[in-house]
């Protein structure tokens, strides 16, 4: 019986330990909105796949600059040198005379096709914009599901690192009196067992927190320490 109050006792200890600890954790105080949004400035230069959406953005620009320009395609000049010298009457093409002749062709086909051109380059680079646009909000959110995590992951984290220090000082504190023979054997190995847990899961959280750190400094394109 003294030893199952004992035990009960310790659980009971070790409970209102984590508790205490938990009350005093809030992911929410521990996010940072200024740092968060430096963040996300850093993704959006640095990270490739939103850099691809900028260049076809600017890649659209510039065939609507060409679509324009490509008017002057649909005439095509031309000239003919005769000497002064030569004779001014050919008598295979009497309409030849001495001296330059200019002329100037339509080219119907590409004139009529120049307008239907021009606005699918505007079409282009209105869905490129939107793109772009529409990539920029969801590169935003997973950087926010990315920091959000990570916060979560940290907060875990000195949690369980609090959990097993308080945990460490209750086995030291119950091995000081297994020596002076207040606590039975049992009690005292059973705390240990339960201190190894917690030191299990705090080795754990430090591994999915270190895995959450180098998500967001993927998409970020720098490392956290870095961002200024």
């Amino acid at each position: 019986m003294k030893k199952l109050i004992l035990l009960t006792v310790l659980c009971v200890l070790m409970v209102n330990s984590n508790l205490s600890a938990q009350e005093d954790e809030s992911v929410i105080a521990e996010i940072n909105y200024p740092t968060l949004e430096k963040y996300i400035q850093a993704a959006r230069v640095n990270y490739p796949r939103k850099k691809i959406f900028e260049e076809k953005v600017e890649r659209a620009k510039a065939d609507v600059t060409m679509s324009s320009l490509s008017y002057l395609d649909i005439f095509n000049a031309s000239y003919f040198y005769r000497p002064n010298e030569r004779t001014a009457i050919d008598l295979n093409n009497p309409y030849t005379v001495n001296g330059f002749q200019f002329g100037a062709t339509l080219n119907l086909g590409v004139f009529l096709q120049k307008p239907y051109m021009a606005k699918k380059a505007k079409a282009d680079l209105k869905v490129a914009k939107l793109e772009d646009e529409e990539y920029d909000r969801m590169l935003e959110n997973e950087v926010k599901k990315r920091y959000y995590n990570y916060i979560r992951l940290l907060s875990d984290l000195k949690l369980k690192t609090q959990t097993s220090q308080d945990n460490k000082s209750a086995v030291d504190n119950l091995r000081y009196k297994f020596e002076k023979g207040e606590v039975q054997l049992e009690v005292y190995n059973a705390s240990r067992i339960k201190a190894s847990d917690y030191n299990s899961s705090k080795i754990q959280a430090e591994m999915d927190y270190l895995v959450a750190k180098d998500y967001l400094e993927e998409i970020i394109g720098a490392k956290l320490a870095d961002i200024k």
